[in-house]
């Protein structure tokens, strides 16, 4: 990482601050829950790299500017406070126990007025992946502060979104998803199953698993293996393909995840880690043979192909990173020859990032329109370990008997 990237990086998250009242608190706040999870990540990895507290101060006030935002009803709902349903104090000690908004423009849609596709991506509710993202950045910050709080509130917002969003589809009582919820998820707003969802879910319960782990002591596991069958049974034999920047952002991301749980000798599946590094590589092939990269930024979309940088980063950074002890030779082969096939794509994101901080680019109305987002996912491409897993949790464990 050059300095030259951390200083722009630091520059996106200081107008980002000031942009969305954050600090100085100046403005009405601002707050969107993907984009607040990646900037939490952002502040702490600024931390890390330059030691100055402020950063860490900023990530854990965006934090707590969330909690006290996005899990309360908002400003003009006729219903108040906490949307668990929760007292003030009790809501105050578990603020993710009801999941938490997105943080749309629009009120929700309420159950009896009709659905409009076009309108219903404005308006608020829950998504599940937004949910995960959150859930990564709390552990992040466990992580970062040694601090059990941000642990539990992880585990307790994965707990909601599990519960609320997964349900048995009848005649068999297979496992199915929601893609998104009412604001106190009691009833679904889109029905179908997003396509990552389920992979997503799974990776989360593991990785706060691997959190809880470290952290807290006599912890009881069973809801987050609960959550990991679940969400294994919706991904058994399941297509991930997709040539969409964000979408494979996203898989590489997991993949990621899935190497480094695996090289801290985590139980999991290395089939399922095959399955979605080749997914990656047949979308990323499919996505460059449309020369969409090469577009004029009128068309284009930042934060979608900075999502896909970001992950990039994330499976080059965990390839060098990690060793595969507990797998078979066999697997080890396929397993490292997938990961070269995909590193061989990391140039994309390097031109990704160049292509997005120029001032030029920026001034087209598709970067001025989502200017938040785009800023600080453009900042966690610059910094590539901000969204992979702190120090504490990175060392090996004791073998658990090897790979399943």
């Amino acid at each position: 990482m050059s300095e030259t990237n951390t200083q722009h990086a630091a520059d996106l998250m200081r107008t980002f601050a000031e942009q969305t009242g954050l600090t100085p608190a100046v403005r009405p706040p601002r707050r969107y829950l993907w984009t607040d999870a990646y900037a939490v990540c952002n502040y702490l990895e600024l931390y890390r790299q330059t030691g100055q507290l402020q950063y860490q101060q900023l990530a854990l006030e965006l934090i707590e500017h969330v909690h006290w935002g996005l899990g309360r009803f908002r400003e003009s709902d006729s219903r108040i406070g906490w949307i668990s349903g929760l007292s003030e104090a009790a809501g105050a000690m578990h603020p993710t126990a009801g999941g938490l908004r997105i943080g749309k423009k629009l009120a929700e849609r309420r159950p009896e007025e009709a659905f409009d596709a076009r309108l219903e991506w404005d308006r608020d509710g829950q998504y599940f992946h937004y949910l995960t993202k959150w859930a990564h950045a709390l552990a992040m910050a466990a992580e970062a502060t040694q601090d059990e709080n941000y642990a539990r509130w992880a585990i307790e917002l994965a707990d909601a979104a599990h519960d609320a969003f997964v349900y048995a589809a009848a005649p068999h009582g297979l496992k199915q998803m929601y893609w998104k919820m009412s604001t106190d998820l009691s009833y679904p707003l889109v029905p179908s199953m997003g396509h990552h969802d389920p992979l997503d879910g799974l990776v989360t319960a593991w990785t706060l698993r691997a959190c809880a782990e470290t952290m807290l002591a006599g912890y009881d596991f069973a809801t987050l293996d609960r959550q990991a069958l679940d969400f294994a049974e919706m991904s058994v034999a399941r297509n991930w393909d997709t040539d969409d920047a964000l979408g494979l952002g996203g898989l590489l991301f997991d993949a990621a995840r899935i190497v480094r749980l695996i090289g801290l000798g985590h139980p999991i599946d290395p089939a399922l880690l095959v399955a979605v590094l080749a997914a990656a590589i047949r979308g990323l092939t499919a996505l460059l043979s449309t020369n969409a990269l090469d577009y004029p930024a009128g068309n284009r979309l930042a934060f979608r192909e900075l999502g896909l940088a970001i992950g990039l980063h994330s499976i080059s950074i965990a390839t060098t990173s990690t060793s595969f002890d507990m797998l078979s030779p066999r697997q080890v082969s396929e397993i490292e020859y997938l990961l070269n096939r995909a590193v061989e794509f990391c140039p994309v994101a390097e031109k990704i990032e160049d292509f997005w901080l120029s001032d030029h680019n920026q001034a087209a109305a598709s970067w001025r329109e989502h200017r938040d987002i785009n800023m600080v996912m453009l900042a966690s491409g610059l910094l590539p370990n901000s969204m992979q897993r702190a120090k504490a949790a990175t060392e090996p464990r004791a073998s658990t008997g090897g790979a399943k």
